[in-house]
């Protein structure tokens, strides 16, 4: 089963908690309905920066371990690895689950049509 390794902060970027899961987005839909879980609303986290897929839950348990121990520098430079600019990751998960679901399919025309009888 994935899991998900990730980090997120405020949007003064004043608090970085790493975090594991298994449903990212169910996750950030968590943080968002629970503001002030952590913090105040001034620093409530809501902006997604970094997050790794790991195939085993064993490797990812190893890696949110590691990264917990990591300083507020090294946390931010292995951001800036992948996103230099900290742009909140959400909106690309959002599109890229939209862009999955299949498209609900037009009911037939045939179905729909009433029978005319002379």
């Amino acid at each position: 089963m994935k899991r998900f390794v990730y980090i997120i902060t405020d949007r003064n970027r004043n608090n970085l908690h790493v975090g594991m899961c298994a449903d990212l987005l169910k996750t950030l839909q968590f943080y968002q309905e629970m503001p002030t879980l952590f913090f105040d609303n001034s620093n409530q986290l809501n902006r997604l920066v970094y997050f790794e897929e790991i195939n085993t839950e064993d490797m990812a348990m190893e890696r949110f371990k590691f990264v917990s121990t990591f300083t507020r520098s090294q946390k931010e430079k292995m951001i800036r690895s992948v996103n230099p600019d900290w742009v909140d990751l959400t909106i690309g998960l959002k599109y890229e689950q939209t862009g999955r679901t299949r498209p609900q399919l037009r009911p037939s025309l045939s179905s729909a049509r009433s029978r005319v009888t002379f």
